[in-house]
């Protein structure tokens, strides 16, 4: 079996403001093209459709034209789930009636997992889709109070698929997690996509996923495999910050052998405009090419240049983010943190605390904090859903 994997599209997504839809569009018609050459018998999408729960209008006239032209022109299914970014309850609408046409997208957790099974020439193949579901929810779903964290979620949900998997059958697991070889705390190489959890650990054991013969994984913004091969993330098919810009960006074809193994190929898209940095004089940049690439330009002016974001915006009119890199390095030296962009909530906070109070931040105080934030963030969940 052929299985295109992708994840992380964003649809809606804006870059320091601007919005990248007709970039969207482009890298989608180039993996449509690449439907029709290639020909999988199947498409995984594994989570964040959407950039927000609430997306534009036009984000969501992509998607509706994507879905057409994947299901209806090139008559291929599509398997899908809700990411964190995702409003479940917009994704999982009309699902039951979907399936008739050959999309297969579950938002909502449910307590009983029933696969998706398609075929090929040598037999059946089991897809179990796992949507993004919060561990109070998994908690609520199963009735488990002992279900805290992220990784005990995952295993509760992968026990309970396990009491109805079919050993015999070549079975795959569609899930947006942050999965770790270990499920030791690792870095995010994007500062783009939000943390899943407020304190503690976001992070899952790879070994939790051994039972299946492939897993395709969403929510990590760069392509890679965890422990072995048969552990993938897709990537997003675009840049989408500062962080990425080194990323190769695209989606994976993955050859599903009959004995359950798998053979997986990185397939690159181009972008209508690549995401860069830019470093040098003020001077030195104005004698470049003109070009359209979003650009995060730093100067190494020692001395303040009135206008310069307009003067280079002569030569990158896409600049995204101008900024000197004397006056950072000094606001770095004065700061107790290395990267504050790659700080969660919590540390902001305690950081903030410190630098206004000069007094390091209690436990008792940072537990306070971290339960009504969290409680926050719920709220602003369930509200999300209810719009």
């Amino acid at each position: 079996m052929k299985i295109f994997h992708t994840a992380d599209w964003h649809l809606g997504k804006l870059v320091q403001g601007v919005s990248m839809t007709e970039d969207q569009q482009y890298v989608i018609e180039q993996f449509i093209e690449e439907i029709r050459t290639e020909k999988p018998d199947v498409v995984i999408i594994a989570g964040d459709l959407y950039d927000r729960s609430v997306p534009p209008t036009d984000a969501i006239q992509l998607l509706n034209k994507t879905f057409k032209q994947i299901l209806i022109d090139e008559k291929t299914p599509i398997v899908a789930i809700a990411g964190n970014h995702d409003s479940a309850t917009r994704l999982n609408f009309g699902s039951d009636l979907m399936k008739a046409s050959g999309l297969h997208i579950v938002g909502h957790l449910e307590s009983y997992f029933e696969p998706v099974i398609m075929h090929d020439e040598y037999g059946e193949v089991h897809f179990y889709l796992v949507p993004f579901a919060e561990p109070s929810i998994v908690r609520n779903v199963f009735g488990d109070e002992s279900i805290t964290t992220h990784e005990g979620a995952m295993a509760r949900i992968i026990e309970e698929i396990k009491l109805t998997v079919d050993p015999e059958k070549r079975n795959i697991i569609v899930g947006h997690a942050f999965v770790t070889k270990d499920g030791m705390p690792e870095q995010n190489t994007s500062d783009s996509e939000r943390k899943l959890t407020i304190g503690g650990t976001e992070c899952i054991d790879s070994a939790l996923f051994e039972p299946f013969c492939y897993t395709a994984l969403g929510h990590l913004h760069q392509a890679h495999f965890v422990a072995n091969e048969k552990i993938q993330y897709a990537g997003s098919p675009l840049k989408y910050s500062e962080s990425e810009v080194t990323h190769k960006k695209g989606f994976l074809i993955v050859d599903l052998k009959e004995d359950g193994s798998v053979a997986v190929e990185k397939k690159l898209l181009t972008p209508i405009r690549d995401m860069r940095i830019v470093t040098g004089l003020l001077d030195d940049i104005l004698q470049h090419d003109k070009n359209d690439d979003y650009v995060f330009v730093k100067l190494q002016d020692e001395s303040f240049v009135k206008g310069a974001a307009e003067l280079v915006r002569t030569v990158y009119p896409n600049a995204l983010h101008i900024e000197r890199t004397v006056v950072y390095e000094k606001l770095e030296q004065q700061a107790d943190t290395l990267n504050r962009v790659q700080m969660n909530d919590s540390e902001l906070f305690e950081l903030f605390y410190t630098e206004m109070t000069g007094k390091p931040l209690s436990e008792e105080t940072k537990a306070i904090y971290t339960d009504i934030l969290q409680q926050l963030i719920d709220n602003e969940r369930e509200l999300q859903e209810v719009l």
